[in-house]
């Protein structure tokens, strides 16, 4: 547990290790009462690590401790530091040497700002003119001119990172979906995802050893591709130490996932024609944000997370719910209109050991214990492809003829691939599996390892599972009376508001009309399909 990625993901360790272990020790806020004395404990300096000099990486660090200390109250979750964002290349278009100052001169001709002059036969481009198109890239026929595009624009799939007046990163929200891209490649860490590591903190303690009430973890599966050094089960101990009433796998929410969704699968693909799943946060908002007339056919049952908090809370009156995954978009997902009150807090797994280590929890010496027994199915829905799987085994089992051909999309680009084939009706494939993260959930943003080899490691542990069948990974829970669906609001329009009426409008008389024209009944609408799912999740019969 000593290795990091980089020095970026290092950074994020220390400054929540720091503040939960002086939460720990009951000086937050007391003998430690400002973010500028944790930072010079971080930075003691005198020399500098990754900046110009201590205070540039102290002023650094300390925003990002306050960030930690007392987040924003709003549901935004991805933001810009300012403070780290100024070291990245600012001009995107530059002409090199290899120009050979042509007579063609067609990088110019093709600028529509006027931006490119010829001196002495070679090209120069005017950066205060340049809008950043590319036009002059694509027409240079030697390849003279290169680009130089910021790791956190070209991370950003959906275009949501732009540079303002000041030529620093920012994030338009409107198009943002929260996937965290951007967070995980800034190589200076200047993009950050909103903490609740002191939210959770005062969780636990205020729940005086859950005797007032009952905290949980919800674990993501994708958990055993993030410690290869020691036993899952070891892990879920650790957590188990920090305070928490109960460890639960979320996989366990998984299988109540797959037999909802084999069901509204089967119940709805004739009519739609074709179907998406609905697990992934940031794939949703993706589809809501740019093929709004597409939603139709996102599957409307909740993810695996609120599935299992759902659960944990029917059957624990006294419960609250702490997520812990690789998800920076679930930060975003629990704060939404139909799902919010099912989880309290979302915990990254970069969080999570932070406030292992700052509690000095040694895993190795653990003893492993159960988070319960979900189906190997359960568990795959950490990677790529997991969810298809369960959906393709629940129908065999169930003995359901009904061709289910899914398309599994690895990663935001492909997922988008897919789903303009679907919109212009050219997609061969009737479900397509969109997972935002490239691996799946495994190589999500806040994840400690991104790496291919984390799937495996979930197939490893998916094998290790008591049972294949996913409709007996959620006995214990009586699922009667728990809601498994979204409400995207897909029928909610509201109606265009008259404009107000001016006075002069009000003075004038209105004319009256030639002919008297009745009111015609307006057409019923075609109802929107919606799905009678039982709101239980019997297992099938054996």
């Amino acid at each position: 547990m000593k290795n990091f990625e980089n020095n970026v993901q290092y950074i994020k360790y220390l400054v929540n290790k720091s503040v939960a272990s002086h939460f720990f020790k009951g000086t937050l806020g007391k003998t430690i009462t400002s973010a500028q004395e944790i930072a010079e404990e971080i930075i003691p300096g005198p020399k500098p690590t990754f900046r110009c000099c201590i205070y540039k990486e102290r002023h650094i660090v300390e925003d990002r401790v306050r960030l930690v200390m007392d987040p924003t109250e709003d549901n935004i979750v991805i933001n810009v530091l300012d403070s780290a964002c100024d070291e990245c290349p600012i001009d995107r278009f530059v002409v090199t040497e290899a120009c050979r100052g042509c007579l063609g001169h067609k990088c110019q001709e093709v600028c529509p700002r006027g931006a490119i002059t010829i001196v002495k036969n070679k090209s120069y481009i005017n950066q205060d003119l340049c809008i950043e198109c590319g036009r002059c890239k694509q027409a240079c026929p030697f390849d003279a001119i290169s680009e130089v595009k910021r790791p956190c624009m070209r991370a950003c799939a959906v275009g949501a990172v732009t540079i303002d007046e000041n030529r620093k990163a920012k994030i338009n929200h409107d198009k943002c979906i929260s996937c965290g891209a951007c967070v995980q490649q800034c190589p200076f860490g200047a993009i950050v995802d909103k903490s609740y590591v002191v939210d959770v903190l005062r969780l636990l303690r205020d729940s005086f050893n859950n005797t007032g009430y009952h905290v949980y973890a919800a674990v993501a599966p994708a958990i055993a591709s993030q410690f290869p050094d020691v036993a899952t089960g070891q892990v879920y101990a650790g957590i188990k130490e920090l305070g928490f009433y109960e460890v639960v796998e979320a996989a366990i929410g998984g299988d109540m996932v797959t037999m909802a969704e084999t069901e509204e699968f089967v119940e709805t693909i004739d009519e739609k024609g074709w179907k998406t799943t609905s697990c992934c946060p940031a794939f949703v908002d993706y589809v809501r944000k740019n093929f709004p007339d597409q939603m139709e056919h996102v599957s409307t049952v909740v993810s695996p997370m609120i599935a299992i908090a759902r659960a944990i809370k029917a059957k624990d009156d006294k419960a609250k719910v702490v997520f812990m995954g690789p998800c920076t978009a679930k930060k975003v997902e629990i704060k939404q209109d139909d799902l919010r009150g099912a989880v309290d807090y979302v915990l990254t797994f970069e969080e999570l050991r932070s406030l292992l280590d700052a509690k000095e929890i040694d895993l190795d010496k653990l003893e492993a214990i159960s988070a319960g027994e979900p189906s190997s199915y359960g568990r795959i829905f950490a990677r790529t492809g997991g969810v298809a799987e369960s959906v393709r085994r629940v129908a065999k089992l169930e003995g359901i003829d009904k061709e289910i051909n899914p398309i599994r999309c690895s990663g935001i680009d492909e997922c988008m691939k897919a789903l303009r084939l679907a919109s212009f009706g050219r997609l061969e494939e009737n479900l397509i599996e969109g997972m935002a993260c490239k691996f799946g959930c495994t190589g999500g943003a806040a994840s400690l390892i991104h790496e291919a080899r984390g799937i495996e490691m979930i197939n490893k542990y998916s094998r290790e599972a008591l049972t294949d069948d996913p409709s007996e990974g959620f006995r214990g829970y009586d699922m009667a009376g728990i809601n498994m669906e979204r409400d995207f609001g897909l029928e909610k329009k509201e109606e265009p508001k008259a404009e107000p009426e001016t006075e002069a409008v009000k003075a004038e008389p209105k004319a009256e009309p030639a002919v008297e024209v009745k009111e015609e009944p307006k057409a019923e609408e075609k109802p929107k399909a919606k799905r009678t799912k039982k709101a239980d999740a019997e297992p099938a019969e054996e």
